[in-house]
């Protein structure tokens, strides 16, 4: 791996760590800085304007990076990463907050996508799950240290450095990117912008139906009708923001189908596990840990994945990893019978391993199976898929935890969803057609 690869892999590392941090470092800090603001009304959309804006910027930038070239777009998303960051740090009022939370999250909405984009330009198919591992293991540092940092600079300094801290590593992030020479060749075409209006607002208003408590339907209905808009007009543009004829290719649609169903049953149940230890009276800390479980099943799960798509194809991986996935589920029914910490700790790795499988297997699948000038695009809707499956399953396990007599029952709840959405996530895989890849190796940058 020559010197280039090194910078570029070690830069978007980088910047997946401030983004995968800035998912999680605010919640242990979140009381504070409301305490300190203000306006605790405002207190959830502190989180929803950035979650918002994260999810809806994926294919949008996906779609950019195809017509303009991956360097370009993902340095403008670690600027407006870096500027969002010390608009935060900066704020001296929660509706201040929420608004440059906003901009961070469409920062964070544009680099996202890059890391699987740019591995698929770089690496060939049986490399390739060993950089997702890597990316992955950001993810799992990330979500043991986020917590920690925060609690430390609440502490110790203040908290407006857990916003501050992401300047200097965006900083070496986009000097690390500058020797990157673009392997792919852009196809420029005249951008979309009634398109990104739509698509934008309409995914918006959905997205705002998990944390809204009143008029929820006409939410939903706004969304719907400016997405039907979308797509009528997105039927007649010459240059579409997103290619419906990505839409007629089966086996792209039934990944992204199994994506969005895989990730809404069960992907929530990470973000909820550290809840129930802390419950149970373990520590933020040991809770994060238990965790790490989760995080090496993925990483195992990644590294051999591109090997084994070129051995077996995309079907019988994807129908095993939900396999897993059900069996994971259905086990984690016994939560509470044995002892939290390590039930918890050892189930999530068969869970990891799972979400590992699909996640490396779908993204490489993706990416195969269409054109060179679709890739970043596609790579980017698998990714909104498997965002907006998660965001609707964890708005979905959170009610019934809420309305739950006590924590074990709504856990209880929350599984019994988790075992039946994973079997309907895996008759949707069976539904996936297509072989496997041919061998290929790709150029350097």
């Amino acid at each position: 791996m020559d010197w280039r690869r090194v910078s570029v892999l070690s830069g978007i590392v980088m910047a997946m760590l401030v983004s995968a941090m800035d998912t999680t470092i605010i919640n242990t800090t979140m009381p504070t800085i409301a305490e300190e603001l203000g306006q605790f009304h405002l207190y959830a959309w502190t989180f929803a304007s950035y979650m918002i804006f994260t999810t809806v910027l994926a294919p949008i930038a996906g779609r950019l990076s195809d017509m303009y070239g991956r360097k370009k777009v993902l340095l403008a998303g670690l600027v407006l990463f870096l500027l969002g960051s010390l608009l935060c740090g900066a704020a001296q009022s929660m509706v201040q907050l929420v608004l440059f939370r906003a901009v961070q999250g469409i920062g964070a909405g544009i680099m996202n996508p890059f890391p699987a984009i740019i591995a698929g330009d770089l690496f060939s198919v049986e490399k390739r799950g060993r950089i997702q591992a890597l990316f992955t293991a950001m993810w799992g540092l990330s979500g043991v240290i986020a917590p920690l940092l925060g609690s430390l600079f609440v502490e110790y300094w203040t908290w407006r450095w857990i916003f501050f801290v992401n300047i200097p590593i965006c900083i070496v992030s986009i000097l690390l990117l500058l020797p990157y020479r673009e392997v792919y060749q852009p196809r420029p075409a005249a951008i979309d912008y009634a398109g990104t209006v739509l698509f934008t607002a309409g995914v918006s208003l959905l997205l705002m139906t998990t944390v809204v408590e009143s008029g929820i339907a006409l939410y939903a209905a706004g969304g719907l009708a400016l997405l039907a808009l979308f797509v009528q007009w997105e039927r007649r543009h010459a240059s579409p923001l997103l290619p419906l004829n990505l839409f007629r290719n089966r086996q792209v649609t039934w990944i992204n189908v199994n994506g969005f169903l895989a990730n809404a049953a069960l992907f929530g149940a990470s973000t909820y596990l550290p809840y129930y230890l802390q419950d149970q009276g373990w520590s933020i800390f040991m809770s994060g840990v238990a965790m790490l479980g989760m995080t090496g099943g993925w990483m195992i799960a990644s590294v051999p994945a591109g090997r084994w798509i070129l051995n077996y194809g995309y079907r019988p991986l994807i129908v095993l990893g939900n396999l897993l996935q059900v069996v994971s589920a259905a086990m984690f029914l016994l939560l509470g019978t044995f002892n939290d910490f390590w039930f918890v700790l050892i189930l999530s790795f068969p869970l990891g391993i799972a979400f590992g499988m699909l996640s490396t297997v779908s993204i490489i699948g993706v990416q195969q199976l269409v054109a060179p000038d679709q890739k970043g695009v596609s790579t980017s809707l698998q990714m909104f898929a498997r965002n907006i499956g998660t965001t609707f399953g964890v708005t979905l396990m959170g009610a019934m935890l809420a309305k739950a007599p006590e924590v074990a029952e709504g856990f209880r709840w929350m599984f019994l969803y988790g075992t039946a959405g994973s079997l309907v996530s895996l008759a949707t895989a069976f539904l996936i057609r297509g072989g496997r890849p041919a061998r290929e190796v790709n150029a350097g940058a």
